[in-house]
């Protein structure tokens, strides 16, 4: 199996996080870059911050990797309008796919309006542009009903709301990779989560991002039914490695 068509090399630390400057964060997305053509990773998922740079990094390379960003992370608390502010300069600098972080606080206290409106305006302004949205659910938060539920409703929502053939462009992604679980619960994608995702997704693709950690657990991951994985080893799973990265 070609595990890496499937890969979103991710790397979405900010300097602060990673103990690094802004110039040697801006050299480790490079590199991550470069890593993704060399090796025909599909694409990568870096912060807004450097989707200019990264653009023009793969336009001079005449590269054909995909560039997505995260709009509202890690937290998804940003309001509508942020989301759409935050959106509309991600798509101008260049970026192919927006990795949203659904308002899931909001959804846990019952606000299924809130939820609706940023589904609905920020997915009609991906699909005007062209553009792929993915909408994380953040799966760690939930019980298991609560994640058929909220994946229910965006396919709900989607199917309602667009044409099918933009369907396909409207991803459900399990998590960020940054929710802080108890007792050493899983903050990722889990066969239980993502098979709960897949049953309720309906006509919408779903993506396994964080806790993917072995090419074993993305070709099961691929076999039923994810066609994205994010991932911060991607290397290292096209490569029969072991990642010990959380995400």
């Amino acid at each position: 199996m070609n595990i890496a068509q499937y890969l979103d090399s991710t790397y979405l630390k900010t300097p602060h996080q990673s103990g690094l400057s802004e110039k040697e964060t801006l050299q480790k997305v490079k590199d991550l870059a470069q890593e993704a053509i060399d090796h025909k990773i599909f694409a990568v998922m870096i912060r807004p911050d450097f989707v200019s740079e990264i653009k023009k990094f793969f336009n001079e390379k005449k590269s054909h990797v995909v560039l997505g960003t995260v709009i509202g992370f890690h937290e998804g608390t940003y309001s509508v309008e942020e989301k759409l502010a935050e959106a509309e300069k991600a798509i101008h600098d260049g970026a192919d796919e927006l990795d949203f972080v659904i308002n899931y606080e909001a959804y846990l206290k019952g606000d299924l309006d809130l939820i609706k409106e940023e589904f609905l305006k920020c997915t009609e302004l991906c699909i005007h542009h062209q553009k792929v949205a993915k909408w994380i659910i953040e799966i760690a938060a939930m019980t298991d009903q609560q994640i058929a539920d909220i994946t229910q409703y965006i396919s709900t929502w989607a199917e309602e709301n667009f044409n099918e053939k933009d369907l396909k462009n409207i991803f459900i992604k399990s998590s960020t990779g940054f929710f802080e679980t108890e007792n050493g619960k899983p903050n990722g994608a889990t066969y239980e989560g993502i098979k709960i995702m897949l049953d309720n997704a309906g006509k919408l693709p779903v993506k396994a991002a964080g806790g993917v950690r072995t090419p074993d657990d993305a070709e099961k991951m691929i076999t039923m039914g994810v066609k994205r994985i994010g991932t911060s080893s991607a290397l290292a799973l096209i490569n029969d490695g072991y990642s010990a990265e959380g995400y």
